[in-house]
């Protein structure tokens, strides 16, 4: 472990990170300590703006592409060199936690301060991203930002997504792009596809392993593959109190019924499988009415990839074989087959840890992250710390000041490391 790596790691300031932890959980903060930050919101756009403030502030370049990913750039002492990047999101859940993503991204700014602070200069540029809609809680799918910067989905296929409110995707990365370039008039244009020298993520583990284990550092060995559906049941609205059941076309009915045989499908005695229905839509959603059409989402996650296959290709099946007296449509969303990390980044973050003395353990991640789709651009992992009882996407998500840092501390020794390569 070279001596600028262990000083870069020794100057990070864990008090300054809790600051500006703090000060971007009160962008969208909402009852029970938690925050309601959607993407493309105007809490997005506050939170932005405040980025964009350090950035300005040190004198550090600024980027943005056309989904609204942005980029806070370092140089090094060879600037047209591939930079290393590091980040996560701004973005989160409606009822979500105040490290989830954020952290990523405060732990980043964190090392490029630290960087300034120490006055040690990289072979390499180091960028800062914040991607866009990670979280896909307003615009599904998900990891959006990555998404597309990587090519695995054009730009054009996700501008007219609606939200729940019907605005479309196109108009709200509009008004953010415009308070942008307000907010950094110096802004960059950067286009998709532009390929780091490495990618790195910090992150909370969104799981129990760690704290369980005790220890600190979590080495990413990869993500488990996902696929996501969209399920619509239609049926035939009636009066609750004069339709006989034999007659009725029940759609809430059908889509329990597909629900529980979706369950079925998804048993697994050794607990490797996760599923999930995490949105259902009623209509015309009221007591005595006779729900005339359903909506439900499944979430379907594996990390191998046959199995993961095996069981999104009989989703359709199984919800048309419950279809008995209404039809069904189903649609995927999202398909993204399992991802390991590549072998010498997550040595390094192994070996940044052992330096500093910190206990270290190799894990998958059971949650989807932008790293997934920064695997297909360049050499990528991700560094985990503990969150308490691992609880997640949840107001209760906590994570201890000690480990936070000790993980903004491995992840600048690691920077720095792949940045001197």
């Amino acid at each position: 472990m070279r001596g600028p790596s262990l000083a870069a790691a020794a100057a990070i300031d864990g008090d300054r990170l809790q600051d500006r932890l703090a000060r971007f959980a009160c962008i969208g903060a909402i009852p029970g300590n938690g925050v309601n930050r959607a993407a493309f919101s105007a809490e997005d756009i506050r939170a932005r703006e405040l980025l964009v403030g350090y950035a300005v502030a040190r004198g550090w370049d600024i980027a943005c592409d056309p989904i609204g990913n942005l980029f806070l750039r370092r140089g090094g002492l060879e600037p047209q060199a591939p930079a290393v990047l590091t980040g996560s999101h701004m973005d989160s859940q409606p009822r979500g936690g105040r490290f989830d993503g954020i952290y990523g991204v405060l732990a980043g700014v964190e090392v490029l301060e630290a960087l300034d602070a120490a006055g040690i200069r990289t072979r390499r540029p180091i960028e800062v991203v914040a991607w866009s809609n990670e979280e896909g809680g307003r615009f599904a799918p998900c990891t959006m930002g990555s998404m597309v910067h990587a090519g695995a989905r054009s730009l054009d296929e996700v501008l007219d997504i609606r939200d729940a409110q019907g605005v479309r995707l196109a108009d709200a990365l509009s008004d953010t792009l415009a308070a942008t370039r307000a907010a950094a008039p110096a802004v960059i244009h950067r286009p998709f596809g532009l390929a780091p020298a490495a990618y790195v993520e910090a992150h909370i583990e969104q799981g129990p392993v760690l704290e369980t284990a005790g220890c600190p550092i979590g080495v990413v060995t990869g993500i488990q593959g996902m696929q996501w559906f969209e399920i619509e049941v239609e049926g035939e609205s009636a009066h609750a109190g004069t339709a006989p059941l034999s007659t009725r076309r029940d759609a809430l009915r059908e889509a329990l019924s597909m629900i529980a045989a979706l369950q079925q499908l998804a048993a697994d005695p050794q607990d490797v499988t996760r599923f999930t229905v995490g949105r259902l839509r009623v209509s015309p959603d009221s007591p005595n009415s006779v729900p005339g059409h359903v909506l439900f989402t499944v979430d379907l996650r594996h990390p191998d990839a046959d199995t993961l296959a095996r069981l999104g290709d009989a989703v359709e099946p199984t919800c048309r074989a419950q279809a008995r007296h209404c039809a069904v449509r189903v649609r995927r969303t999202l398909a993204d087959a399992p991802v390991r990390f590549a072998a010498h980044v997550a040595d390094t973050v192994e070996r940044s840890a052992r330096a500093l003395g910190l206990p270290s353990l190799r894990l998958p991640s059971g949650a989807t992250h932008d790293a997934l789709y920064m695997a297909s651009l360049c050499p990528t992992g991700m560094v985990f710390v503990p969150c308490e009882r691992g609880i997640s996407h949840n107001e209760a998500e906590h994570a201890d000041p000690a480990d936070l840092t000790a993980g903004a501390r491995v992840l600048a020794a690691t920077l720095v490391e792949l940045a001197e390569r």
